[in-house]
C-alpha cells in the first residue's frame, strides 16, 4: 500500500489500481496522477502516427451504483481506436453488489494492457472475494484521512507543487485548516499561489488575507461570525462556500471539528490550564490564539450539550429524506448555532459547577 505522492515508481509497471481511502482530496490527487499518466509507445510505433499528449488516451467514467459487471468489462475490454491507451475508471466501487464484483475477477487476474482501470472508493468490504483478488492485484493507494503529525509535509508538498514558500507561521495556520479537510487547505494554497508572488515567502499574514477573499472563507471565519452575533455576515458565508461547490457535509464536519476544539479549550481553562497550553494541545497557532479564544470565552460551557445536539439533529436531515434542500438545512443550522450564543444559558447543576 502506498500514499499518493509515491505513485511515480508504479505508473510505468502497472495498469490496476486501488484508489481507497475516506479523505476525499487524497482520492481526487491519486486518480488524477494515474489519470493524466501517459504510457510508453511501444518502439515499433511510427513517429508519424505519434499524437499530441493532450490527444494520447481517453477516460471513462463509471460509478458502482449505476453500473453492472457487463458494462464495467465492456469498457475495460475495449480496444481503443482513436486512441493509443485508455482509463476506465470506477467510482464508488463500494456500491457494486458482491455478485458484479465476482464478476470481475478474471478480467482483475489479467488486466488489458492498453487499458488503465482506476478502482476508487472510501471503503470497500475485505471480506468479498472480488475485493480481495483486487487488494492482491492492483496498485493499492492509501487514501486514509492523514495523521496531524503527516499535514504538515502534504501542505509543504502541495506548497511546493505550486512554487510556493511557506514560513513557520504560514505553515502552522494551515496546518490547522487541515482539521476542517485537505480540500480546504488545497484551495487556500491555490488563492495564496495568486496572491503571493512566486519569488516571496507566504507570510501569516498572507493567509489571513486571502482566507475569505472568495467564495469559501473558513471555518474560523464562520464559526467567529455566528459566536459575535454577525449573523448576516455567517449567512452571507455560508452561501459563498455552498456556492463554490463546499458540499453540506463537509461543512457541517468542518464547523463540529471548530465547536470541539472551542469546547475542549473551554474546559480546559475551566480547570485552569493556562492558554498557551491548551493553545498546543489544540493544535492553535500564535497567530489564531488572541481570536480563537476571544470566541472562547464568548460561548458559556452549559451551551456546549445543546450546540451538539444541534450538530446531530443537522446530520440526520441531511442524510434523511429533506436532504433535498440543503441550503435550507444549513440556514437553520447558522440560525440554531446563533440564537444558542445570544440565549442566556441554561442554570448549571451542582456536579457542574464543582467540576
Amino acid at each position: 500500500m502506498i500514499r499518493p505522492a509515491e505513485l511515480g515508481p508504479t505508473l510505468k509497471k502497472t495498469r490496476l489500481f486501488l484508489v481507497l481511502g475516506e479523505e476525499d482530496c487524497l482520492r481526487d490527487q491519486a486518480i488524477e496522477t494515474i489519470r493524466t499518466h501517459r504510457p510508453s509507445r511501444s518502439q515499433d510505433e511510427h513517429a508519424g502516427d505519434r499524437k499530441s499528449a493532450a490527444g494520447d488516451f481517453s477516460c471513462d467514467v463509471l460509478y458502482g451504483d449505476e453500473t453492472n459487471a457487463r458494462e464495467i468489462l465492456a469498457r475495460v475490454q475495449e480496444v481503443p481506436f482513436f486512441s493509443t491507451h485508455q482509463v476506465v475508471l470506477l467510482k464508488w466501487a463500494d456500491k457494486l453488489s458482491a455478485k458484479e464484483g465476482e464478476a470481475l475477477i478474471p478480467y482483475i487476474s489479467a488486466p488489458s494492457d492498453s487499458t488503465t482501470m482506476i478502482v476508487s472508493a472510501g471503503k470497500l468490504d475485505g471480506r468479498l472475494k472480488w475485493v480481495q483478488a483486487l487488494k492482491k492485484q492492483a496498485v493499492v493507494v492509501n487514501c486514509a484521512p492523514l495523521y496531524d503529525n503527516q499535514r504538515l509535509g502534504w501542505i509543504r508538498e502541495e506548497a511546493v507543487r505550486l512554487e510556493l514558500r511557506l514560513d513557520a507561521e504560514a505553515a502552522g495556520l494551515l496546518k490547522e485548516l487541515a482539521g476542517e479537510g485537505l480540500f480546504v487547505v488545497r484551495r487556500e494554497l491555490e488563492k495564496l499561489a495568486l496572491y503571493v508572488s512566486t519569488k516571496g515567502t507566504v507570510t501569516a499574514d498572507d493567509v489571513s488575507a486571502v482566507q475569505g477573499a472568495e467564495a469559501g472563507a473558513s471555518v474560523f471565519d464562520l464559526s467567529g461570525a455566528i459566536i459575535q452575533g454577525k449573523v448576516s455576515q455567517a449567512l452571507l458565508i455560508l452561501e459563498k462556500t455552498l456556492e463554490s461547490g463546499e458540499a453540506p457535509l463537509r461543512i457541517l464536519g468542518a464547523l463540529l471539528w471548530q465547536y470541539r476544539r472551542l469546547w475542549k479549550a473551554k474546559d480546559g481553562l475551566r480547570r485552569r490550564i493556562g492558554e498557551a497550553a491548551v493553545a498546543k494541545s489544540l493544535g492553535i497557532t500564535p497567530y489564531r490564539q488572541g481570536e480563537f479564544f476571544s470566541m472562547v470565552k464568548r460561548v458559556p460551557l452549559a451551551h456546549f450539550p445543546e450546540v451538539f445536539q444541534v450538530f446531530s439533529a443537522t446530520d440526520r436531515a441531511l442524510k434523511g429524506a429533506a436532504a433535498g434542500s440543503p441550503h435550507r438545512i444549513m440556514h437553520a443550522l447558522i440560525m440554531d448555532l446563533w440564537r444558542s450564543a445570544k440565549a442566556p444559558p441554561r442554570p448549571q447543576s451542582p456536579r457542574e459547577r464543582v467540576g
